[in-house]
């Protein structure tokens, strides 16, 4: 289930309590490096280092070609991104339970 798909049966159900979304997520990204490396073995890996507001920075898995003639630089690019931004949801969940804890 894609993330746009889960927002949108939590706002069916009319849930409303605080909660991290996509949106917050993008809006948390400052920055986006992408760094390359090739492996002796000639595989082709790219790894997304995601600078949020406070300057924490986070990858996640890299995106890798196995083979350097299959390497598509757009792709690897675009799932170095999505595999950085997935490792963004439980950092930004673990913030948003402090920041409710602290309202108590």
């Amino acid at each position: 289930m894609s993330d746009n798909e889960i927002e949108k049966e939590i706002q069916t159900k009319g849930l409303t309590a605080p909660r991290v979304t996509s949106e917050d997520i993008e809006a948390n990204i400052v920055d986006t490096e992408i760094v390359k490396h090739v492996s002796k073995s000639g595989q082709i890996l790219r790894w997304a280092v995601l600078t949020l507001q406070n300057g924490f920075a986070a990858t996640g898995k890299p995106s890798v070609a196995a083979s350097p003639e299959n390497d598509v630089p757009e792709k690897g690019i675009n799932i170095a991104i999505a595999n950085a931004k997935e490792e963004l949801w439980p950092l930004m969940g673990y913030a948003l339970k402090e920041k409710l804890n602290e309202s108590k």
